[in-house]
Order: C-alpha cells, then sequence, then structure tokens
C-alpha cells in the first residue's frame, strides 16, 4: 500500500509558492487514483502555522514541519537535514514536491541518505495497472517518457504547470514540529538578499503571460529602416504594465555575436525553444516569430497560444497558434500599450 508525503517549503514571507500549491493538487490526484492512499504534508520554512493552516483543507493525515530561522532561505546543509528528518518521521513510499531551485539542489541528497531513488522535471503522475507511473521529457522537450520504479522511497519533483495550484478552504492544523540537530560548523551562512541596481526584470515564471520577441524586432521595417530602440520601449511597457515574462527566439539573442542591432535587455535566459527553455505559462503570445518546429517545442507546454505576424503564411499560421493576428507588431504593442494604460 503505497504512503504519500507532500513536501514542501514556504517563502520568505511565510506563505506557499503556487507551485508548492500546484505540486500539493498532484499528490492529493495521485492519492485518490491509489484509492485513498495516506497522505501527509511536510512543511520546512521559518514560521510554518500561517501555511500549514491556509491547506489545512486537504484532507491530509498529518502535518509535519521543521521551522527557525536557519530554514528561512535555500541551504543545502538545512533544507536536507530538515526534509530527512520529515520522511523518516512518517516513512513515505512515494514524495511529492515541487520542483524549485531549493528542491532540486538538495532533495536528490536526501533520496540517497534513505536509500531511496528520484526524478525530476516531472509532468505528469498517475496509476497505470495498479502502478504509480511518472511522465517526463527528454533530449530538449522533444522525447516524451513514461516510467515506473519499484525503489522506494521514489522522491517525485513536479515541473510548474502541470498541476492547477490547489484552492481549497483554510482552517486549523495540528502541526507537529520536528526538532532538526544541525551539522555544526555550516560553511555557507547568509547573510542577506541584494537585488539588481540596473536593469529589467524580465523573466517571470509566475506570470500569467510569455511575451515571446523573434527577430523581425530588429530587422527593416516598411519605411526601409530599423527601429530597435522603438522596439526596446514598446517591450519593455508591455512588460512592466503586463507583468508578463519576456522569451526569445534563438535567431533574436545570437544576434549580438554576429554584429547586429540588439534588444539590449535580452540575454541567453530569455530563449525558449529547442535549445532554450520550456517554460509553462497559462497564455503565449509570439511577436515577430516565424513559429517553426524549435520554436514550437519551447511553447509545448503554453496552454493558449497567440501571434503576431505580418506574413499570413508564416509558421504559426500552420496551426501552431490558437490565433494568429496578420498585423503589424510595431502597431500592435503601440496600441495595446495604450489600452493597458487606460485600464
Amino acid at each position: 500500500m503505497e504512503t504519500i508525503l507532500f513536501l514542501a517549503h514556504t517563502d520568505a514571507d511565510g506563505a506557499l509558492p503556487r507551485l508548492a500549491r500546484e505540486a500539493l493538487s498532484g499528490a492529493l490526484a495521485l492519492a485518490g487514483e491509489l484509492g485513498g492512499a495516506g497522505i501527509s504534508v511536510g512543511l520546512v520554512g521559518g514560521a510554518l502555522e500561517g501555511a500549514a493552516a491556509a491547506i489545512a483543507g486537504c484532507g491530509a493525515d498529518r502535518f509535519l514541519g521543521v521551522a527557525g530561522e536557519e530554514f528561512v532561505v535555500s541551504r543545502y546543509a538545512s533544507d536536507a537535514a530538515a526534509a530527512e528528518a520529515i520522511v523518516r518521521a512518517c516513512e513515505p513510499t512515494v514524495v511529492l514536491a515541487p520542483g524549485t531551485s531549493r528542491f532540486s539542489r538538495s532533495l536528490p541528497g536526501v533520496a540517497e541518505r534513505v536509500a531511496g531513488r528520484i526524478d525530476t522535471h516531472v509532468t505528469a503522475v498517475g496509476v497505470v495497472g495498479g502502478a504509480v507511473q511518472i511522465e517526463r521529457w527528454y533530449y530538449r522537450q522533444r522525447m516524451v517518457a513514461r516510467l515506473t520504479r519499484t525503489q522506494r522511497p521514489w522522491f517525485i519533483l513536479i515541473d510548474a504547470g502541470v498541476f492547477d495550484p490547489w484552492m481549497g478552504a483554510s482552517g486549523s492544523a495540528d502541526l507537529e514540529t520536528l526538532s532538526v540537530n544541525l551539522p555544526g560548523g555550516l560553511r555557507t551562512r547568509v547573510i542577506g538578499e541584494e537585488a539588481a541596481s540596473v536593469g529589467a526584470q524580465t523573466i517571470r515564471p509566475d506570470a500569467d503571460l510569455l511575451f515571446v520577441a523573434g527577430a523581425g524586432w530588429t530587422k527593416k521595417q516598411a519605411d526601409g529602416t530599423t527601429h530597435v530602440k522603438e522596439a526596446e520601449a514598446l517591450i519593455l511597457e508591455f512588460l512592466e504594465k503586463s507583468q508578463a515574462s519576456l522569451g526569445s527566439s534563438k535567431s533574436l539573442v545570437d544576434q549580438s555575436g554576429e554584429g547586429h542591432d540588439v534588444l539590449s535587455f535580452m540575454t541567453h535566459l530569455n530563449q525558449v525553444g529547442q535549445t532554450g527553455s520550456t517554460p509553462r505559462h497559462p497564455k503565449g503570445l509570439a511577436t515577430c516569430c516565424h513559429g517553426e518546429e524549435p520554436h514550437v517545442v519551447g511553447w509545448r507546454f503554453i496552454k493558449e497560444r497567440r501571434a503576431v505576424n505580418l506574413d499570413p503564411a508564416c509558421g504559426w499560421a500552420q496551426g501552431k497558434a490558437d490565433v494568429l493576428y496578420v498585423a503589424d507588431a510595431f502597431e500592435v504593442m503601440a496600441r495595446v500599450n495604450e489600452l493597458l494604460g487606460q485600464g
């Protein structure tokens, strides 16, 4: 009989991140498919009472936590010790956790300590033939594999956007607080955070919209000249007003090494596609992109896809976008910014 542990960490403000609520939905769905398997909740962070109360209505059998100032921020030694203590306390067979950078660093070590196995970047979890099965992608998201394991405990890190976030009722949770003795002489001490003093924030993993810019923004326009500065202003204004996340085609970010005019705020960190990231946002808007396979791979997990392009025969028009606007992206985004300003 499988028993499930949902493992999460809180943000600095004590709340659960959106990705944790998504993973909780996956854990509850898996428990239901297993015929009502027992489920426990494990939390790591500074103060956990608020986070536990926020998900008290999920129906978990137990709430366990490791709390304290040493567990507010991400650090391998403290995160691994906390997660190990929770796992040993409830002895689950399957551990579901959000695939945050914090857990992606620490949980592989925990799996080794408890003689378990781990899979990361999981995009689906279910039960097939009575066995737990996961889905994940390989080869730059071009090959999908479905896997099952017999080794227990099995740690499963869920990618963002796979499940809808759990939005059940809050309440009162009976939180069992565990004591963890951290190893002496910790070499990593977090003394604070320092934000970048210049530059615009363009990557927002939790944004509702992904805005992708293609190389067409820097090409010659209808008047025979380029308008890179105008393109920069339009895109940055839209990102600020909409709080969208910015993506880029490979051809656009590569232009900096080819001596062409580039968007000053665009880097390879913004790249989506075959050799870039595969973000997961509810909606996506591509502008000045041709929409061929490398870009579509990066959009595989976008739920609603729209595009703006002057060419009605571009790749986005061939069944790759839900809606294609045949129009000039400069004119469209100027009008969109105007409308956003009125709102």
